[in-house]
């Protein structure tokens, strides 16, 4: 099938099924004339047929006594605009009443005005869109951002605490404008504002708000943007439930606050801001903070911060007070002295246990000494005893036996104060003579010299 908006291509200049050759093709040399283009302009559109057009009523031309009333449909997201004529009862018995700003749909034929080179959309019939078919395409709109995610709180960014310029779009010498003003410059006198006036309702709305949108955007010194307007209808409020604007205020960087009508409105712009005001005076308080009240903060939070401090230094000073009025510290040598005394006494308690120790060591060497003198040699030689040595060369063996003296051997005798050289004349078994006084003096005794 053909493309009804395709234009008929020029013919070229050859035969088909035994026609004859077309004309040449157009070229330089073969311009086409105007009156050539304009029928062929004219077929072009005629084979489009009747459509059904939706827009935006911005002008109605009803004069009386005409059979032709002139109208201008307008798309209400671009700056597009078509000429209609239609029968002006159209107009007169349309169910609602039609006026500028409505939004209608009609049903026409397009034409092409050969002698004017104009083209007008011929309307047979106008429904306008009522206010219940408004709010369904609201909602099936709605319905459609938020699929998408869209509303999603994660897109929303952070507002400034204190934002240096304010971007403010809204309608010229609005009430809207004379609120956020007044109140931002209330609390905060040195805020500097970027304000774009544009239509906020009827045709001309959105590609304005747009425009003024994407500039502010690009403004290095606005941090926020207000799209601010007053309370109306629902189709004054239309514009900021446009698909194109929600799309544009979602894609912008700058922080967008969204403050259209009164609380119980709520275009698709509410959804899709960074934040919703109920009012522009909503807005402008919750943008910027109140100096007064911020003042007061400061003030509050000094004291407070002077308080904790003295608070501080009191608790300070009384914990040093009390440990200066320890004994420690009150007289830093008494637990020197303390140490000293108890050093005292142990070095005497340690010395009379050395000299008790001593004592009794002593005592006890004195009993040994008395004791080894009393069984040692010196004493039993001075009781009369005697210790006999047989002398060969150097050598001295002690006599234990008459068989260690044999007659002729030379002895030396060791008494208590010496000893006496002799020599063995001959030898007396024990038991040959009984011994004197019960004394056996030939008794061998081995004593230590």
């Amino acid at each position: 099938m053909t493309d009804p908006r395709t234009p008929p291509s020029p013919t070229v200049g050859r035969e088909t099924s035994g026609r004859p050759a077309a004309a040449p093709a157009n070229s330089a040399e073969h311009p086409w004339p105007v009156r050539s283009v304009a029928v062929k302009v004219a077929q072009w559109i005629d084979r489009l047929g009747s459509i059904w057009v939706e827009g935006q009523i911005t002008q109605i031309n009803l004069r009386p006594g005409t059979r032709t009333a002139f109208l201008v449909l307008r798309d209400p997201s671009a700056d597009m605009s078509l000429s209609v004529t239609c029968d002006p009862d159209l107009i007169r018995n349309s169910p609602l009443p039609l006026h500028e700003g409505s939004r209608v749909v009609v049903y026409g034929k397009l034409s092409f005005f050969t002698g004017r080179g104009t083209i007008s959309l011929r309307v047979l019939e106008i429904r306008p869109v009522g206010i219940g078919e408004l709010l369904a395409r609201i909602e099936r709109l709605k319905a459609l951002l938020d699929a998408e995610g869209l509303f999603d709180p994660r897109l929303k960014r952070p507002l400034p605490f204190l934002p240096g310029t304010i971007g403010l779009i809204t309608g010229r010498a609005s009430a809207a404008e004379r609120d956020v003003l007044s109140v931002a410059r209330n609390r905060w006198p040195a805020v500097r504002f970027e304000i774009r006036n544009t239509a906020v309702q009827g045709p001309t709305a959105v590609p304005q708000m747009l425009a003024a949108l994407a500039e502010l955007d690009r403004h290095p010194a606005v941090e926020v943007i207000v799209l601010a307007r007053g309370g109306g209808s629902v189709e004054d409020l239309l514009p900021f439930s446009d698909e194109a604007l929600c799309r544009a205020i979602v894609a912008a960087t700058t922080p967008i606050v969204s403050a259209v009508g009164h609380e119980p409105d709520n275009p698709l712009s509410d959804f899709v801001a960074d934040l919703r005001a109920a009012t522009p005076t909503d807005a402008a308080k919750r943008i910027v903070p109140d100096a007064a009240a911020e003042l007061a903060c400061v003030g509050e939070l000094r004291d407070r911060a002077a308080a904790a401090l003295r608070g501080w230094v009191d608790r300070e000073t009384s914990a040093l007070a009390q440990l200066r009025s320890r004994p420690v510290l009150a007289d830093p040598l008494r637990e020197i002295d303390r140490r000293q005394e108890e050093i005292d006494r142990l070095r005497t308690s340690a010395r009379r246990c050395a000299e008790h120790s001593i004592r009794t060591e002593s005592t006890a060497t004195g009993h040994l000494r008395e004791k080894l003198t009393a069984v040692g040699p010196a004493a039993t030689l001075a009781r009369g005893y005697a210790v006999v040595q047989r002398v060969t060369g150097r050598e001295r063996v002690v006599v234990r036996s008459i068989e260690d003296a044999p007659p002729g051997s030379q002895l030396r005798i060791r008494v208590a104060d010496g000893a006496v050289t002799a020599a063995a004349l001959g030898a007396e078994a024990l038991g040959t003579t009984p011994t004197q006084g019960g004394t056996d003096l030939g008794r061998d005794r081995q004593v230590s010299g």
